[in-house]
């Protein structure tokens, strides 16, 4: 069998196609194809797995992802730019990476490979945590998540209660999965760097949520108390008519002191009120 020839720089393919980095589409390219292999080895075990990966520009993680035993990819990407970029890799693994052309925020991935499935992305800036809670929402149809965001998202993901970090986005993805903090990336790894530190995060799908709670419900407690976190909780709760009380609660304490325990008990006091 011929041997497939070298893959070109990713700095030859981004001059080739023109792919300038675009703020707009929140554009930061990764190209030290040693940091896109750490992201890949953070993920695990991807034999026989199916990887979505968002924004590849360029195609470096992608390279990494094919490298490192992935089953299938499949590379979503808005920017025709990077599509025609990361096309040409296609060629060189036919079987295993599909580059689809779309927005990944209206695009339900899950009907387009078979499970396993888990996410490893660097994620376009702009659209993360909307990404990140679409796929919350159906974390039943995931196995894992390996995902870059800016530091500052990291923080509130892996925040505990009592931290300043600790917020609505901290509690919903705790209820929900065990969330590691893998390694920070420097802005001079970037291409154009960015202004911020980098977080790569892994989030593994617990077997259940931490406590029995509805997204519904769980979101409006969190809304309401994270709203005005500098009141306490009899104040911040009162727009929603709820009184912490009935969860065994004391009033007077304030959001960023409850564990996500905590919010699920509030969270079924206003289910069992009957709102929902």
């Amino acid at each position: 069998m011929t041997e497939a020839p070298p893959l070109p720089p990713l700095r030859e393919v981004i001059a080739r196609h023109g792919l300038d980095a675009h703020r707009s589409l929140g554009q930061h390219f990764l190209l030290d194809l040693n940091l896109t292999d750490r992201v890949v080895r953070a993920a695990g075990n991807l034999s026989g797995v199916s990887v979505i990966e968002v924004g590849p520009g360029p195609g470096g993680l992608t390279r990494s992802l094919l490298r490192g035993g992935a089953g299938f990819v499949l590379a979503i990407e808005k920017d025709p730019r990077a599509v025609a970029a990361v096309s040409e890799l296609a060629a060189t693994a036919p079987d295993r990476l599909r580059v689809l052309a779309a927005d990944a925020l209206e695009v339900d991935a899950r009907a387009l490979v078979p499970p396993p499935r888990k996410v490893v992305a660097n994620l376009p800036y702009n659209i993360s945590i909307p990404l990140l809670l679409n796929w919350l929402r159906r974390i039943g149809d995931f196995v894992g998540f390996t995902l870059m965001f800016q530091k500052e998202v990291a923080d509130r993901l892996t925040a505990r209660s009592g931290d300043s970090a600790y917020g609505r986005l901290s509690v919903i993805t705790q209820w929900l999965c065990d969330v590691q903090r893998e390694f920070n990336v420097d802005c001079q790894a970037f291409t154009p760097s960015p202004r911020i530190t980098s977080t790569v995060v892994t989030l593994i799908p617990r077997e259940n949520p931490l406590a029995p709670a509805t997204w519904e419900s769980l979101e409006r407690v969190t809304a309401a108390a994270f709203g005005q976190r500098r009141k306490m909780l009899r104040g911040s709760l009162k727009a929603i008519g709820l009184d912490p009380r009935t969860a065994g609660i004391d009033p007077t304490r304030r959001a960023e002191d409850l564990s996500v325990q905590e919010f699920c008990a509030l969270a079924r006091a206003l289910n069992d009120r009957g709102d929902y």
